[in-house]
């Protein structure tokens, strides 16, 4: 390769050879420091409604919503962790990912359509916490079974207590934080 095939530019390294030899190139391009992933697209109108925890950009979720993902599943010595390796059973941070999932689709399937804001799933020691916002459009007895029947069948199927702790809004403009 001789020194007229090499090209350098300040934005850019190529190596250029002819195109009949067997020799590679390397392309090499600066880095862009754009975050895109976890933020939405602004309308023109700005008629897009976006909650709290939507309107946070990715660099502030840490710090604005950290208390909404502690849990003392990954602390030493809980949930007995050490056998389960022992055994090869499963990671622990993959089952609890999956159970949080689950209980994700069945809340939001049996209750269809009624949540507001995002289901918040909170773990301390043996207890599951649900969090969320809901509509205010069904009767008390119904939103009181709704209730129990959850709590009991995620406690039958988790094999540990599960308190649903549910807001209702009359009006659900009220989650709207602002628009983009």
């Amino acid at each position: 390769m001789s020194f007229a095939s090499l090209r350098l530019s300040a934005s850019n390294l190529s190596l250029r050879h002819n195109p009949c030899s067997s020799h590679r190139m390397l392309h090499t391009s600066p880095a862009l420091c754009k975050v895109q992933a976890g933020k939405y697209k602004v309308t023109l109108d700005q008629s897009k409604p976006l909650t709290y925890e939507m309107a946070l950009s990715p660099q502030k979720i840490a710090i604005h919503k950290s208390f909404n993902s502690f849990n003392t599943g990954q602390l030493e010595d809980t949930f007995g962790v050490d056998k389960w390796e022992e055994k090869g059973g499963v990671n622990l941070s993959y089952k609890m990912f999956i159970e949080d999932m689950f209980i994700r689709k069945f809340l939001k399937g049996t209750w269809s359509g009624m949540f507001l804001s995002e289901i918040i799933v909170k773990r301390q020691h043996n207890t599951i916490r649900v969090a969320a916002l809901i509509k205010k459009n069904m009767m008390a007895q119904k939103l009181y079974f709704l209730i129990g029947y959850s709590e009991e069948m995620l406690g039958q199927w988790l094999k540990c207590p599960v308190k649903l702790e549910l807001q209702i809004i009359d009006n659900p403009k009220d989650v709207i934080y602002k628009y983009i």
